[in-house]
C-alpha cells in the first residue's frame, strides 16, 4: 500500500495524502488513478476533492494574534487554534477534532471518504489532518480501516478466510487456476472464497452447498413417506396400522387411502386410474434420495478424513518429529518428505471429496463418460488409501526404536514413492474432470469411423488413446505396486 501511494506520488507530483485520496476513490488502482489524471487533471480534482488553491484565502490565519469565529462552535479563538483543510473552511482544532474522532468509530471506513464539515464544501480530509488531530487510538482505528480498505477494493487482495487468520493475499491468477493457500494452510478458491473445489466450478459447488444446507432432500422423503392432511396441508407421516387418521395439527379426522372425511366414510375399494401414480412418484423419490445419499456420505466422509489429517499433520510436526528425531538420531529437517505426504493427503482428500459432487451432478444419459469417471476416481482413491495408510499408521513403529533403522530408509523410499504416484493420479483426474471428460467417446465402443485414424478408445476405461501407442495411458500398470510392496 505505501509502494503505491509513493509511485503515485512520485509519478504525479502530488503529496502522499494527495495520493492516498486519490487511490482510495479509484480502488487502489494505480493504472486507474494515472489514465484518470493524465486525461483531465482538472475533473479528478474536482472528483475526490484535492484543490489547487484554498477557495478561501489563508491570509487571515496568518497573524497569529487575530480572533476568528469557529463556524461550528461560534467561540472566539485567536488564528493558531484554527485548521482549516485545502477548501479555507475555519474551524477550530478542538472542533475537528471532535468531528473527525465523531466520523471514525460511528461512520466506520466511510471515514476514509470524510470531507470538510461546511455542507455545501466536498474538499477532502487527507491522512496529515486525522494523525495531527485525533488521539492514538483513533490513528489505529484510522490506520486499519485504511488497510482494510486496500485489500477489500483491491481487485488483485483477499483477506484469507481461515479463522482468526490476519493474512492478506495477493494474487495474479496467471496459470488460470483458482486455488489459494495461505500461510496458515488454509485453502480456498480466489474467486468464491469457499474452500478449494477443484475439479468443480463454482456455479456447481454453490448448488451443492445449497442442496446441502436446504434440507431438500427432507421434502423427497416427505413426497415418498407422507402426505398432507385435507384440511390445514400439513404433511403426515403413517405410524399405526389402521386407515383412520388424525392430524396432529388441525385434529381432522381422514381415510389414509382416499384421503377423503373420516365422518361418514365406507370404503375406497373401488380402482380409479391415474395417471401419476403414488407408486412412481414414490420410486422416483426413493431413487433420488438412494443417489444423493451415496455421494453425500462419501463426500462428508473425505470432508472430514481432510480435516483430521490437517490435524494430524500438525501433530505430527510439532509432537511426533521430536520422537522420531531422538529414536532415529535424525535432524528433524530430514523429515520433510513425512510433511510433505500429509500434505499430499490433505490435497488429495479435498479432490476426492469435490469428485464426489462432480459424480452426482454427471447425467445418467452419458454412461461411458460415467465408466470414465468412477475408472479414474477408484484408482485415485485406492492410491490415496495406501499414502494414508503408510504415513498414518507406519510411521508409528519406528517412534519408539533406538538407533537408525534400515527399516527406516526402506518406509522413506515406500512413503516418497506413494506421494509422488498418488499426487500424479489425482492431477490426472482432476484434469479430465476439468475437461469435462472430453477425452471420452459418448458411445463406450472402440470409436467412431472418423476418429479412427487419429485415436482409439480403451475397452475397459474408453479413454481416447493416440494412434501411436498400443497400451491405453489410463489402463497401464502403474508404478503403484512395486512402491507399494506385497500389500
Amino acid at each position: 500500500m505505501e509502494h503505491d501511494v509513493a509511485q503515485v506520488s512520485a509519478v504525479l507530483s502530488v503529496s502522499k495524502t494527495e495520493a492516498s485520496i486519490l487511490l482510495r476513490n479509484y480502488n487502489w488502482s494505480v493504472g486507474k488513478v494515472n489514465d484518470a489524471w493524465f486525461t483531465d487533471e482538472s475533473a479528478v480534482r474536482e472528483k475526490v476533492g484535492l484543490f489547487v488553491k484554498p477557495l478561501i484565502s489563508s491570509d487571515i490565519v496568518s497573524n497569529k494574534r487575530k480572533i476568528i469565529i469557529c463556524g461550528i462552535c461560534f467561540e472566539s479563538h485567536t488564528s493558531d487554534r484554527i485548521i482549516y483543510a485545502d477548501c479555507g473552511h475555519l474551524y477550530c482544532e478542538i472542533c475537528w477534532s471532535i468531528y473527525i474522532s465523531t466520523s471514525i468509530n460511528n461512520d466506520g471506513a466511510g471515514c476514509l471518504m470524510l470531507r470538510c464539515p461546511e455542507p455545501s464544501c466536498h474538499a477532502a480530509i487527507g491522512q496529515d489532518m486525522i494523525d495531527s488531530l485525533t488521539s492514538e487510538e483513533d490513528r489505529k482505528k484510522y490506520s486499519d480501516f485504511l488497510l482494510r480498505s486496500y485489500v477489500e477494493d483491491n481487485r488483485t487482495t483477499k483477506w484469507c478466510p481461515g479463522p482468526a487468520c490476519e493474512y492478506a493475499i495477493e494474487f495474479s491468477g496467471a496459470d488460470g487456476i483458482f486455488d489459494v493457500t495461505c500461510h496458515c494452510f488454509t485453502s480456498f478458491c480466489w474467486n468464491c472464497k469457499e474452500e478449494c473445489h477443484r475439479p468443480m466450478d463454482c456455479d456447481t459447488v454453490k448448488r451443492w452447498i445449497l442442496k446441502n444446507s436446504s434440507e431438500s432432500e427432507n421434502v423427497n422423503y416427505i413426497l415418498a413417506y407422507c402426505k398432507p392432511c385435507p384440511n390445514c396441508k400439513r404433511p403426515i407421516e403413517k405410524n399405526h396400522g389402521c386407515m383412520h387418521m388424525t392430524c396432529r395439527v388441525c385434529r381432522y379426522e381422514f381415510c389414509w387411502l382416499c384421503l377423503g372425511p373420516w365422518k361418514g366414510h365406507m370404503n375406497c375399494n373401488r380402482y380409479m386410474e391415474r395417471t401419476d401414480t403414488d407408486d412412481k412418484r414414490k420410486k422416483l423419490a426413493k431413487e433420488s434420495l438412494e443417489k444423493y445419499t451415496h455421494y453425500f456420505e462419501r463426500w462428508d466422509a473425505n470432508r472430514k478424513s481432510k480435516v483430521k489429517a490437517l490435524a494430524d499433520h500438525q501433530r505430527v510436526k510439532d509432537e511426533e518429529f521430536k520422537k522420531l528425531s531422538v529414536s532415529q538420531d535424525i535432524p528433524e529437517a530430514h523429515f520433510e518428505f513425512i510433511s510433505k505426504a500429509w500434505l499430499q493427503v490433505v490435497e488429495c482428500r479435498r479432490a476426492l471429496e469435490w469428485s464426489y459432487s462432480y459424480g452426482y451432478y454427471l447425467p445418467d444419459s452419458e454412461p461411458a463418460k460415467k465408466q470414465f469417471f468412477e475408472y479414474l476416481q477408484g484408482e485415485a482413491e485406492s492410491t490415496l488409501e495406501k499414502l494414508h495408510n503408510c504415513v498414518e499408521s507406519e510411521l508409528k513403529e519406528f517412534l519408539d526404536v533406538d538407533g537408525l533403522s534400515k527399516k527406516f530408509s526402506e518406509f522413506r523410499t515406500k512413503l516418497v514413492g506413494l506421494t509422488t504416484v498418488t499426487g500424479n493420479y489425482f492431477e490426472k483426474l482432476v484434469r479430465a474432470l476439468e475437461n469435462g471428460l472430453s477425452d471420452v467417446n459418448s458411445h463406450g465402443t472402440k470409436g467412431l469411423e472418423d476418429e479412427a485414424e487419429d485415436s482409439w478408445h480403451c475397452d475397459r476405461c474408453t479413454y481416447a488413446n493416440p494412434s501411436s501407442i498400443r497400451s491405453c495411458k489410463m489402463c497401464v500398470p502403474s508404478d503403484i505396486d512395486n512402491v507399494s510392496g506385497n500389500e
